[in-house]
């Protein structure tokens, strides 16, 4: 499944490899990429492995807002 989330304090590219790094490391993840001019993050990922919602924690944990 592909979700894209809107996130905001995004500014740089060490943001954009914080963001990719801390949701890649969940199992069920197949890919991560961040748009740093739209705000956004799609994320491809095995629902049966993970969750939105561990994902959201994801980016949170790494000092960005999930909106």
């Amino acid at each position: 499944m592909i979700e894209t989330l809107k996130v905001q304090g995004m500014s740089c590219g060490h943001c954009a490899n914080s963001v990719e790094t801390g949701v890649g490391e969940l199992e069920g993840i197949s890919s991560v990429t961040v748009d740093l001019k739209k705000g956004e993050v799609a994320v491809d990922y095995d629902t049966a492995k993970t969750s939105l919602n561990e994902i959201q924690k994801a980016i949170e944990e790494q000092g960005y807002d999930v909106v």
